[in-house]
């Protein structure tokens, strides 16, 4: 990503988390989805390298490179 950003729905896919875009958007409209400690509703959430995501008791850190 240009910016090394990515969205919420898109590295919860990426982390393998879910299977679709659609069971992204499900577990974060539950409101099952922490960014940084604070549950996080929008799927369009942008992220930055270093962020913490944390679903289902796991967490996850946004790495500086997603793709080498």
């Amino acid at each position: 990503m240009p910016d090394d950003r990515i969205r919420l729905g898109q590295f919860l896919k990426w982390a393998s988390l879910v299977g679709t875009g659609g069971e992204a958007k499900n577990l974060i409209q539950q409101g099952e989805v922490l960014v940084n400690g604070e549950v996080e509703t929008r799927r369009g959430r942008q992220l930055q390298p270093g962020d913490r995501v944390e679903v289902a008791g796991q967490t996850f850190v946004v790495p500086e490179r997603l793709i080498p």
